[in-house]
């Protein structure tokens, strides 16, 4: 597959998604937005992939390059090919799909247990997305689901977790691709945030339990596997 991810920040990379792509042969290209790199002319791609960021989704002032990769976005979903988002990159779909993004009640930052949505459309996926243990998150605002998509995924203090939409466009609030060196990047960078509050988790708890970063990216590879062979689909 020929992928392209947009990066919105430095520290918030592709992860151990870069590992896959790499153990699988895929060809990776990128738009980084802090080096001020253009979007590419062409969406000569099979999987856009949309990382997480800091900023607010309405935040354009601040980073005028959001109104360009909400148009890049939705030029890419209108042409069928498939879209990954993570956290900052769902809100973004969510938004293009003209769902609204919100405060939620608490942030969440930390290992967090998630739940399925019992997907009717695809009981694969259902199995893909199940885990047992926690999975990582960072985040303050969440999205509504957008008209014709399926929630697929919901957490204890965060109803949309995740949801899916024309079966080839994948939101995700919370992060499977994080590795340890990728998490302590995310922690040096986001101290700020990290106050005493229910669902916030201090750095000795976020970096504790070293098996959650084996078994997420375990469910992060069979995830990528999954779209890539929807993709394959939909480019025949």
């Amino acid at each position: 597959m020929k992928i392209h991810y947009l990066q919105h920040v430095e520290y918030e990379t592709p992860g151990v998604i870069l590992n896959w792509a790499d153990e699988n042969k895929h060809k990776l290209t990128s738009t980084k937005f802090y080096l001020n790199e253009s979007l590419p002319n062409n969406s000569d791609f099979d999987l856009l992939i949309v990382m997480g960021g800091p900023m607010n989704i309405y935040d354009s002032v601040k980073h005028p390059y959001l109104k360009k990769e909400k148009l890049f976005i939705a030029n890419v979903i209108k042409k069928g090919i498939s879209v990954l988002g993570i956290c900052l990159g769902a809100q973004l779909i969510a938004d293009v799909l003209g769902a609204k993004t919100k405060a939620n009640k608490h942030k969440e930052i930390g290992w967090f247990p998630i739940q399925i949505v019992e997907n009717k459309s695809c009981s694969e996926l259902n199995e893909i997305l199940s885990i047992n243990t926690p999975v990582f998150h960072w985040h303050g605002d969440t999205f509504e689901i957008p008209k014709g998509a399926e929630r697929i995924v919901k957490s204890e203090v965060c109803n949309n977790q995740a949801f899916i939409y024309n079966k080839n466009v994948f939101a995700l609030q919370y992060h499977l691709e994080m590795s340890e060196s990728s998490l302590k990047k995310l922690i040096k960078n986001g101290r700020d945030e990290m106050v005493e509050a229910p669902y916030i988790q201090t750095e000795t708890e976020m970096l504790s339990n070293k098996n959650y970063f084996n078994l997420t990216k375990n469910k992060l590879y069979s995830l990528l596997g999954y779209i890539e062979k929807v993709s394959e689909n939909f480019t025949k």
